[in-house]
């Protein structure tokens, strides 16, 4: 790794974790009603509830809290897909952008549900403004508030004893939209439109490049369908144009939840890669502090919640150093570039620079590559696919850890809190107790769920790649035969098991296919662990709180984060390791071999 290398790792985990106490604090004053925004905002709040029939004052048990936030995430991807099918005849369409097709329309409105964001589809050519907008724009929120909301209800499970009730799904979702994702939203916005971001309603614009473009362009048949030769290839003949059309829109609004919100969906297909998105090196160092600070503060909320700001420092601390290793080895590699290139004359030590920006460069994109897989995000500045083989393997096993490392707003933090459940019934039965996490005893019904909730993302994300490897329709779409095709594969199943949305590219995943079976897997990746985790956090509710004793092991130290990091570990290594040798270990073996 470079100077430059270290120099920006360590920059941003210093600035990082000088953000996260206040921003952690904030929102634990925003929850639990307490601080200067309620009280500047309680009559817009208040407003809400009455508009909306919400009984404000009444909260609820688990089911009807698990209810509530199925029914409302069913309904704004009812509303996505809606705006989707029907974009030609309404407003805001200046390009008369067509009609999605229903199983893309159908992968899309699952996808920003679930703050998965997995896009099968060019942005820039397939989406209106309105449907950008007030579609994918509007669940960017709804969905990034909806991780909230269950980590809260999770943490209160863990802070409250003999209780019946985690909250009321309503208010909490009203406070975490109204009072933390729109306002720095706003102000994130304002950020990426001084640096060139840009931000309005104008038709696309027709401009004299500076140079004639050449390309090949096929030939059509009078049905329109492209000629082909006797050996089945298509025939093309030269053409050339002097012009060039730029894309305009609403783009600042959409990114900045984007990033805030750990969604990844971009305006533009190439997301975070595209100058309109991502235009500077700074705004590019903002977009991936973005993506972790709310991830980051909300461990110390919990640590707040829960009245021991220790157990918040705890869990930060294991995400920390997770993250740091898994950044140090992208860098690392793709610093290393590929060796079969010295055959050519070529200085692999040059590193790899194939598929990234020149404005970013190799470490830049390194960095951004893990963070936005460990976090739930998605969001690129760089083709994934064309990382080393090594390289590639992070963002892989990163989003394999369950994204719990950092991971998507409250989505992450609650599926470490899971297996920090996981990490102390380990530690009971080696030792001979009954295990305890916060002063409540984890028995049978917790297990039970936790174990539903770690599952169901592996048993999605393999069982899918198992399909498509089988499948005609699944393996049409490969690219790339061999280790790496079934990379392709295995990273788009896990990307959307996982609610990540990034992918390796090299695969044609919009067809009705990929567009169906990823989008079952985004469904269930999300809400088969939503659920289990709203059930556990109402059993822990409902529990006594039992005091602590000689024989009470501390969950704040040194030993319970190793504890920890080894239990995310060995959990992703058990349930990957077969995939991931079939493919980049075998591709990494095999580049050297052929070296």
């Amino acid at each position: 790794m470079s100077d430059h290398a270290w120099l920006l790792l360590g920059l941003y985990l210093a600035i990082l974790l000088l953000l996260v106490r206040p921003v952690g604090g904030y929102l634990a004053d925003v929850m639990e009603g307490h601080g200067l925004a309620p009280r500047l905002g309680g009559r817009i709040e208040a407003l809400i509830y009455r508009v909306c029939g919400i009984r404000a004052n009444e909260e609820m048990a688990w089911p009807a809290y698990a209810f509530a936030i199925l029914l409302f995430n069913a309904l704004g991807a009812l509303g996505v897909y809606a705006l989707q099918r029907l974009q030609l005849w309404l407003p805001a369409n200046p390009q008369a952008v067509a009609n999605v097709t229903p199983d893309s329309a159908f992968n899309t409105a699952i996808s920003f549900a679930t703050n998965t964001n997995w896009q099968g589809y060019s942005g820039e050519s397939t989406m209106s403004y309105l449907t950008q907008m007030l579609g994918l724009t509007v669940q960017n929120f709804l969905s990034a508030a909806t991780g909230i909301v269950v980590v809260i209800a999770l943490i209160r499970g863990f802070a409250r004893h003999t209780a019946g009730t985690i909250g009321n799904a309503w208010v909490d979702l009203t406070r975490i939209t109204l009072y933390v994702l729109l306002p720095i939203s706003f102000v994130f916005a304002l950020f990426l439109v001084s640096q060139g971001v840009i931000q309005n309603f104008d038709a696309y614009r027709d401009v004299t490049t500076l140079e004639v473009t050449q390309y090949d362009n096929p030939r059509l048949d009078a049905a329109g369908q492209p000629l082909k030769d006797d050996a089945g290839n298509a025939i093309t003949e030269p053409a050339s144009t002097p012009t060039q059309t730029l894309p305009m829109g609403p783009v600042a609004s959409q990114e900045a939840i984007k990033m805030l919100g750990t969604n990844g969906g971009g305006f533009f297909n190439a997301n975070s890669a595209h100058p309109y998105e991502n235009p500077t090196p700074l705004s590019n160092f903002v977009q991936m502090l973005a993506i972790f600070l709310i991830p980051g503060a909300l461990c110390l909320t919990f640590g707040r919640m829960v009245g021991d700001t220790r157990q918040g420092w705890a869990v930060l601390a294991a995400m920390t150093l997770i993250f740091v290793l898994m950044a140090v080895i992208a860098m690392h590699y793709e610093a290393q570039g590929n060796p079969l290139l010295g055959k050519l004359g070529v200085d692999p030590g040059a590193g790899n620079m194939e598929g990234k920006e020149t404005r970013f460069g190799i470490a830049d994109s390194g960095l951004f590559a893990t963070i936005t897989t460990l976090a739930s995000c998605g969001a690129v500045n760089a083709m994934h696919d064309s990382f080393t083989p090594m390289g590639g393997f992070v963002p892989l096993w990163n989003m394999m850890l369950g994204e719990v490392v950092f991971g998507g707003v409250g989505s992450g933090l609650y599926g470490m809190l899971v297996f920090a459940v996981m990490a102390v019934f380990i530690a009971g039965l080696m030792i001979g107790r009954t295990p305890e996490y916060l002063g409540k005893k984890i028995e049978a019904y917790e297990m039970k769920m936790v174990a539903i909730a770690i599952l169901v993302t592996p048993l999605l994300a393999l069982l899918g790649t198992a399909i498509a490897v089988m499948a005609t329709d699944g393996v049409a779409g490969i690219a790339n035969p061999g280790a790496h095709g079934f990379s392709e594969i295995l990273y788009a199943f896990t990307s959307a098991a996982n609610n990540n949305g990034s992918a390796f590219a090299g695969l044609s995943a919009n067809t009705p296919f990929y567009n169906v079976t990823t989008a079952i897997a985004m469904w269930f990746g999300r809400f088969g662990v939503i659920v289990p985790v709203l059930a556990l956090a109402g059993s822990l509710a409902a529990k006594k709180r039992i005091a602590v004793t000689t024989g009470t092991m501390p969950t704040h130290g040194p030993l319970f984060v190793t504890l920890l990091i080894g239990t995310v570990v060995l959990v992703g290594a058990l349930n990957y390791v077969p995939a991931l040798a079939l493919g980049p270990v075998i591709e990494q073996l095999v580049l050297h071999t052929a070296n």
